[in-house]
C-alpha cells in the first residue's frame, strides 16, 4: 500500500530531526544567517513571536511588572563575582576584547592594538550581574522594594550544535529580575510567574505541560531553586519551555543589594529571575505541526484567516476583489480571545493551488476562497488545518462571519486535546530500573530517536545516579513534580524515595 503524498519530505515517522527543518522552511519562519549559530526569523516567524510577546507582556504587566532595559555588555568582572555562575555560563560567552578596527595593510582589518579594552565585555548571555549592580544603587531601604522588572532582549549563547528556534548562538526572550524584602515574598514571587508560564503553554500554546522543579544538576547557575515548565512534542522527548529560579541572596551578595529594614539592621536582599524565549515557537512546531506542513494553535498565528480569491477571468476581478475586500471587513469587526480578528487577503498572481499549499505550510488556521460561482450563491469556501488539505464547506457569508471565532476556539481545544492525548499516551509509571532501561532503549537500532516518552519513576535524590542515567541512556530528570509527594523506593538503589520524578531524553 503506497503512502499518502504530503508537502513535508521526509515525514515525521521517518527523520523526525529532518522533518523540523523542512517544516521551518517551508513554513518560511526563519533562515539561517551567514553568522554561523544564529537565525534572521522572517516575517511569518516574527509574527508568532509578537503575538507570544503581546500576551506575555499583558499577563506581567497583570501581575505588578514593568518593563525596562539593561546593556547588552557587562564587564568581566561582574560575571566573575558570582563563581557558580561564571562557571555555568564561561564555555558559553562571547567577550569583546577590542574597540576599533584598523588596517591589517594587505587590504583588510584587524582590532586595533591601540584599542584594547581595559577589562573585556561580555556579550550579554543572561543579565543577573549587570541588573544586580543596578539593582544595587537603587536600593537603600526596605520601602524601596520589591522591585519587579521584565526586559525584552536578545542574548548570546556560543552553541555549537545550532538548531533554528531549539538552540542558536543568539536568540530572543524576555528575562525577569525582581528583588524582595523577605524570602517568603522571594519565593511567591518564583512559584506565580512559573504559573504565568504554565496558563501561557495551557491557553495561547495548546501545551500540556509538568510543573516542578530541576534538580540540583539541571538548575540554573547559582540559583537556590530553580523551578521550570517541560512540554512533551511528538517524537516523545521533552523540551525545557520556561523556567523561574529563586536565587536566594547569593547574586544580592555577589552584586552588593543591601537595604536598611525595619528593625534598623542592615539586609540583603532576596532575588529572582525568570524567562521564555523563542525556544518556544520551536517546541509549538515539534508538538503541533503534521507532515504538510506547521499547524499554529490559533491564538498565537499571525493570521487566523487568509481569503484567496479565485479570479478566472479578468472581468470578474472587480466583483471578486470587492466581495473579498467586504469579507475582510467583516470579519476583523469580530474579535477572537480578546482581540479583532486577523485576516490577510492573498492578492498574488499565482495560481490558486499553489497558494493554497504555501497558507497550508504556513499553519494558517482558516483559508477562505471566494470566486464568482461564490458570488452568485452568497456562499463562500472554508477549509480548517485541522483537517485534510482537500475538505471544504461551503458556507454563506452571513454564517461564516458570526460563527468564526467559536471555529478558531475549537481548532485551539482541540490541540490540547490531541498534545494532552498524545503525552498520556507515552508516559508511562515505572516500578524497576529493568523496566526503565527498557523503556528508554530504542525498539529498532536504526532508529535511536524512537523510545518511550516520560518515564515518572522514584529516585532517590542522587546526583551519582543521575549522572550515571544520563551517560548511558542520555535522559535527564526534567523536574521533580509539585503534585506526586507519593513516597516510594528508588528503583535505581532500593532507598527511600520522597516521590516520583519524570525523567525523559529532551532537545
Amino acid at each position: 500500500m503506497s503512502q499518502p503524498q504530503n508537502a513535508i519530505s521526509p515525514r515525521r515517522d521517518e527523520d523526525f530531526p529532518e522533518w523540523y527543518q523542512q517544516v521551518v522552511k517551508a513554513a518560511d519562519l526563519a533562515e539561517n544567517s551567514d553568522v554561523r549559530g544564529c537565525m534572521v526569523i522572517k516575517p511569518w516567524g516574527y509574527g508568532i513571536w509578537e503575538n507570544m510577546q503581546r500576551v506575555l507582556d499583558g499577563m506581567f504587566k497583570e501581575t505588578g511588572h514593568k518593563n525596562a532595559y539593561f546593556p547588552l555588555f557587562i564587564p568581566l568582572s561582574y560575571m566573575a563575582k558570582e563563581a557558580e555562575h561564571v562557571e555555568g555560563f564561561a564555555k558559553e560567552c562571547a567577550v569583546v576584547t577590542h574597540h576599533r578596527l584598523e588596517s591589517d595593510g594587505k587590504g583588510g582589518l584587524r582590532p586595533a592594538p591601540s584599542a584594547e579594552l581595559t577589562e573585556p565585555l561580555v556579550v550579554r548571555p543572561t543579565s543577573e550581574t549587570i541588573i544586580g549592580a543596578t539593582y544595587a544603587k537603587w536600593v537603600r531601604s526596605w520601602r524601596d522594594l520589591p522591585i519587579l522588572i521584565n526586559q525584552w532582549a536578545n542574548v548570546v549563547r556560543w552553541e555549537m550544535r545550532p538548531r533554528l528556534f531549539l538552540r542558536t548562538a543568539e536568540f530572543l526572550w524576555q528575562e525577569g529580575h525582581t528583588a524582595h524584602e523577605t524570602e517568603v515574598e522571594a519565593r511567591e514571587e518564583t512559584t506565580r510567574m512559573l504559573g504565568v508560564y504554565e496558563q501561557f503553554a495551557r491557553e495561547y500554546l495548546a501545551l500540556p505541560v509538568f510543573t516542578g522543579e530541576k534538580s540540583e544538576s539541571e538548575r540554573f547557575p547559582g540559583a537556590v531553586q530553580t523551578l521550570c515548565i517541560e512540554a512533551m512534542v511528538q517524537d516523545r522527548k521533552a523540551i525545557q519551555a520556561g523556567t523561574s529560579h529563586f536565587l536566594g541572596q547569593n547574586f544580592a551578595k555577589a552584586s552588593g543589594i543591601q537595604f536598611l529594614s525595619r528593625s534598623n539592621t542592615q539586609e540583603l536582599a532576596w532575588t529572582t529571575s525568570w524567562g521564555v524565549s523563542t525556544r518556544m515557537i520551536g517546541t509549538v512546531i515539534m508538538a503541533h505541526a503534521d507532515d504538510d506542513g506547521l499547524v499554529l494553535p490559533p491564538r498565537i498565528a499571525p493570521a487566523h484567516i487568509v481569503i484567496l480569491p479565485i479570479i478566472p477571468k479578468p472581468d470578474s476581478r472587480d466583483a471578486v476583489m470587492a466581495a473579498v475586500d467586504k469579507l475582510a471587513a467583516e470579519l476583523r469587526s469580530q474579535t477572537y480571545a480578546g482581540v479583532p480578528v486577523r485576516v490577510e487577503i492573498d492578492k498574488r498572481d499565482f495560481g490558486g493551488g499553489q497558494k493554497t499549499w504555501e497558507w497550508i505550510k504556513k499553519g494558517v488556521p482558516i483559508r477562505v476562497e471566494i470566486g464568482p460561482r461564490d458570488l452568485e450563491k452568497g456562499t463562500v469556501a472554508v477549509a480548517r488545518r485541522d483537517k485534510g488539505p482537500k475538505e471544504k464547506e461551503f458556507l454563506t457569508t452571513a454564517d461564516f462571519v458570526a460563527g468564526v471565532a467559536k471555529t478558531l476556539e475549537a481548532m485551539q481545544d482541540a490541540l490540547l486535546v490531541r498534545a494532552t492525548a498524545l503525552r498520556s499516551a507515552h508516559t508511562a509509571v515505572i516500578e524497576s530500573k529493568e523496566e526503565f532501561y527498557a523503556f528508554f532503549t530504542p525498539k529498532n537500532s536504526e532508529r535511536p530517536e524512537i523510545h518511550g516518552g516520560f518515564a515518572l519513576a522514584h529516585w532517590n535524590g542522587s546526583r551519582e545516579v543521575e549522572e550515571k542515567i544520563k551517560s548511558e541512556l542520555k535522559v535527564t530528570i526534567r523536574c521533580i513534580p509539585f503534585d506526586d509527594a507519593e513516597p516510594g523506593t528508588c528503583i535505581f538503589t532500593g532507598e527511600p524515595s520522597a516521590r516520583r520524578v519524570v525523567f525523559a531524553k529532551s532537545y
